[in-house]
């Protein structure tokens, strides 16, 4: 099935491409492999191709134009797609609208000078936590968490995941038991989210208004 993620890539106008990874949220392992050595996460130590491309795209080469770039050439196998899914696109734009929230389980921002943060994606649908709930969105429904990094290694990132999963257990039962309705159970979620990841993380949540919702200001 794959540990699947997107991984946005900053463009020189502030605009980001969208970029696919199969595996690339296995123990948040991104954040280590993406460098400016090694943009797309490969093994390759002589990646101009993969420099020269990247470089290409952040000035805003369409991904049209990638297939073009990319033929005949025997290019080193990578943990990140290099054909984008998507180019010039804001980070809103891309948790609202890009981002599945229960197929993909990490997000991963990569800026100009290859500065990587990542998030861990958690997501709100409860219709598996539900006998009331039929059907949950699951894109542009759900929280992006970072985690803390400790000698290259993320931190209680599996705590998170089974605190969220036992959080969505009990307000799947409280739905049934008709004390939440599905915008109180969603108000609820958030906020216990916020509360449990504290002041050393950071907690982004997609609304629908303006799709960014900071929950925690403090950075890791």
């Amino acid at each position: 099935m794959g540990h699947r993620a997107l991984v946005a890539y900053e463009r020189t106008d502030g605009q980001y491409t969208l970029h696919y990874s199969h595996w690339g949220a296995a123990n948040l392992k991104l954040k280590r492999r993406i460098s400016a050595e090694s943009p797309f996460g490969g093994d390759d130590t002589d990646s101009k191709w993969a420099k020269q491309l990247l470089a290409e795209l952040a000035d805003g080469l369409e991904a049209e134009a990638v297939d073009g770039y990319l033929a005949g050439e025997d290019r080193p196998s990578t943990v990140v797609e290099p054909k984008p899914r998507a180019t010039e696109l804001s980070l809103d734009e891309i948790v609202a609208d890009h981002l599945d929230y229960l197929h993909h389980e990490a997000f991963f921002v990569v800026s100009t000078t290859f500065e990587v943060t990542a998030y861990r994606t958690l997501w709100f649908g409860l219709q598996y936590d539900s006998e009331t709930v039929e059907q949950g969105e699951t894109v542009g429904n759900g929280a992006l968490a970072t985690v803390r990094w400790y000698d290259g290694e993320p931190v209680g990132d599996g705590h998170l995941q089974g605190q969220s999963a036992a959080l969505k257990d009990v307000v799947g039962d409280m739905l049934d038991k008709g004390v939440f309705t599905p915008s109180t159970a969603r108000q609820y979620l958030k906020r216990k989210l916020a509360e449990r990841v504290g002041d050393r993380q950071e907690l982004l949540i997609p609304t629908g208004e303006s799709p960014f919702e900071t929950a925690s200001l403090s950075k890791p």
